[in-house]
């Protein structure tokens, strides 16, 4: 394919010089134009970078580019770039996209290469300023127009917690330090973890950094230079893929859903991309963003209404199913973000998320806002959320705002620090099927519509109710069908196993004079007052977690502990538990469209995202269910005795 890339471009131009001397330059132009379509499809070019390469050599395996945007220049759809083990410090703007699935423009790490990204810059000269810190002075020339130690954290939803915050960041030997609100707390060595600080004049940028004990400048110091690694400076840059990469240190803008989303990574307002077997890490804000359009309105719309009219404009930007999403995201390690891993607001429609790991998203928190998870996705309409391990994040997943056709389904959450799954103002449907929520707060449910199966949930369930008017939408579509306020309830609970935390379950359901707007506990009696409908069946309590008051013979094992311990062993999970024989109890049935009617609101079925009807008939490790009297909880047909179950593992997959 390297001589067929030299090849094609040589060519093009003998047969355009032929034909121009026969029948002069302007027909032979168009007549190339008719010839081109057929002849890219039989020879899509194959280009190769190495860092022992030159941008002036013709991209062959053996006279490589040096850089990944010189081949980014070349692409066409079809074509492919293969980069060469090394280290590339560059943003990658690819200029265009490929033109359909089956003819898309791929970037790749050379199988069995360790191909790394950075938008950073290594910095040395560093000076010791008293024991444990350290001075350098750089060029503002570094940075060109973008010195990111004078761009500001901002935004809609942004909390600056009373301090400057910048974009900047500083990494030694892999590691990277915290931002100090002044160069007296790194002085005087004022944090949890190290710091670091800035000051920018016309010319220079001074930075100070702490490191105790040997000579900074015998260590790897980078700083962030760009703002991005690998993002399209234009929207409807379609059909690219990225794979295998190590993709690192953004200086990356707070990404909120009402302004253009700027990740490490991201897909700029495009459709079709695959984002897949990457590590991404390092992201002063988001790692992987499937996000808004930019415009005039970013970062002034902060309310709920004014995100109404940003989904309103987007319908007048062509937001459909034609034009944006219909991403794949899968298989990657996504982890130290600072806002999220994963965001999406409106562009990630008709996405599949899969088999990603994702964690330490937002443990720092030296800032905060109303946007932090390990996947936080606005308008994620007929998306798949499923089979990834998200932990030691802030929030696990979060969908807000109009969350339908929605399927979040046998994820691994755990050690999260306020829930595992959080559905906010939503109208349904969605479903959340065979997930392992593990995390002191399971589900936090500011929704209405949803769909809960065969899950198996450790933490509490927080029920509230939110006044505010949201959107929906019609079938597996984009087109708005109205707004409406929040009830609460019309939700449906099948064939879950809740585990309490041993406290004595009270001799009955609490009343209350009114109806609460959050109400807190194990199991399901945190709707007892919710609105009707709430549909619920064959679903199991232990150790105190209680029923819905209305629910039918619903198996409560009070007293029972199933022993339920996680052991993280970094690239495999095993979950171990003793369910014991008294699941054998419960009253289950098949989980399917028939069963669940239609969400209160939207008056849509539950069903998959092409229509057809949904079967939950597969467990958490695709086995299949039996059709009868499925088992409750993520596994199907779980031995009594203990159990000892590999829930994650990086190098085989589930098993």
């Amino acid at each position: 394919m390297n001589s067929i890339c030299f090849g094609r471009l040589f060519m093009r131009k003998a047969f355009t010089r032929a034909l121009g001397a026969a029948v002069g330059f302007g027909a032979a132009a168009s007549l190339l134009v008719v010839f081109s379509g057929e002849y890219s499809r039989a020879a899509a070019a194959e280009y190769h970078v190495s860092v022992a390469g030159d941008d002036g050599a013709r991209g062959t395996a053996s006279e490589p580019f040096r850089t990944i945007g010189r081949a980014a220049d070349l692409a066409q759809p079809g074509d492919m770039v293969t980069v060469h083990e090394g280290v590339y410090r560059e943003r990658v703007n690819p200029p265009r996209g490929g033109e359909s699935d089956a003819k898309r423009i791929t970037y790749r790490a050379a199988p069995g290469e360790k191909v790394e990204i950075k938008g950073s810059e290594v910095v040395k000269n560093w000076v010791k300023v008293q024991d444990g810190v350290w001075k350098t002075t750089v060029s503002n020339e570094m940075f060109g127009d973008f010195n990111p130690y004078a761009d500001k954290i901002h935004g809609d939803w942004f909390n600056p917690q009373g301090r400057n915050h910048h974009t900047g960041a500083v990494y030694i030997n892999g590691r990277w330090l915290s931002e100090a609100k002044a160069l007296d707390d790194v002085l005087k060595d004022r944090g949890k973890y190290p710091l670091w600080f800035g000051q920018v004049d016309d010319k220079n940028t001074a930075l100070w950094a702490q490191f105790k004990g040997r000579d900074l400048n015998a260590q790897l110091v980078e700083i962030n230079v760009r703002r991005t690694v690998f993002y399209p400076d234009k929207p409807g840059r379609n059909y690219i893929t990225v794979r295998g990469f190590v993709m690192r240190h953004a200086a990356t803008p707070w990404a909120p859903p009402t302004a253009e989303q700027i990740g490490l990574i991201g897909t700029h307002w495009s459709k079709g991309w695959i984002i897949e077997n990457n590590v991404v890490s390092h992201s002063r804000c988001s790692g992987v963003t499937l996000g808004k359009y930019g415009d005039h309105w970013d970062n002034k719309s902060e309310s709920a209404e004014g995100y109404t009219e940003t989904v309103r404009r987007a319908l007048k930007n062509g937001w459909n199913r034609e034009t944006v999403g219909g991403h794949v995201v899968r298989g990657n390690v996504i982890s130290d973000c600072e806002q999220t891993g994963i965001c999406g607001s409106l562009g990630a429609v008709f996405s599949q998320i899969a088999g990603n790991h994702i964690h330490h998203i937002h443990v720092r928190r030296d800032f905060g806002g109303a946007e932090m998870a390990g996947i936080k996705i606005h308008a994620p309409i007929d998306v798949l959320i499923q089979n990834n391990r998200i932990h030691h994040c802030y929030r696990g997943a979060w969908f807000d705002w109009m969350a339908q056709g929605t399927r979040v389904s046998g994820n691994l959450c755990y050690h999260n620090v306020s829930d595992d799954l959080f559905f906010e103002v939503d109208h349904g449907p969605f479903v959340a099927d065979n997930n392992l929520l593990l995390s002191g707060t399971s589900l936090r449910d500011w929704s209405e519509g949803g769909a809960y199966a065969h899950n198996l949930t450790t933490g509490m369930i927080k029920s509230h109710i939110s006044q505010r008017l949201t959107p929906f939408h019609r079938a597996h579509s984009t087109a708005l069908a109205g707004l409406a306020d929040f009830k609460g309830g019309d939700n449906r609970f099948f064939n879950n196993i809740m585990v309490g935390d041993g406290t004595a379950p009270a001799a009955a359901n609490p009343v209350a004079p009114q109806k609460p707007r959050l109400v807190k506990g194990f199991g399901l009696w945190v709707y007892d007052r919710s609105e009707p409908p709430f549909l619920t069946g064959g679903n199991v309590y232990f150790l105190g977690a209680r029923p819905y008051a209305e629910e039918e013979c619903p198996l409560a094992v009070k007293n029972f502990d199933p022993k339920i311990r996680l052991v993280d062993e970094g690239a495999r999970v095993l979950l171990q538990l003793t369910f014991g024989g008294s699941w054998h109890g419960a009253k289950t049935s098949l989980v399917e469209t028939s069963m669940l009617g239609r969400a209160r609101v939207t008056g849509l079925p539950y069903e998959n995202p092409d229509g057809s009807p949904l079967r939950i008939d597969r467990d958490y490790f695709g086995k299949p269910r039996n059709l009868e009297r499925p088992a409750p909880g993520p596994f199907e047909s779980p031995d009594d005795g203990p159990l000892t179950l590999t829930v994650w593992d990086s190098q085989q997959g589930r098993e």
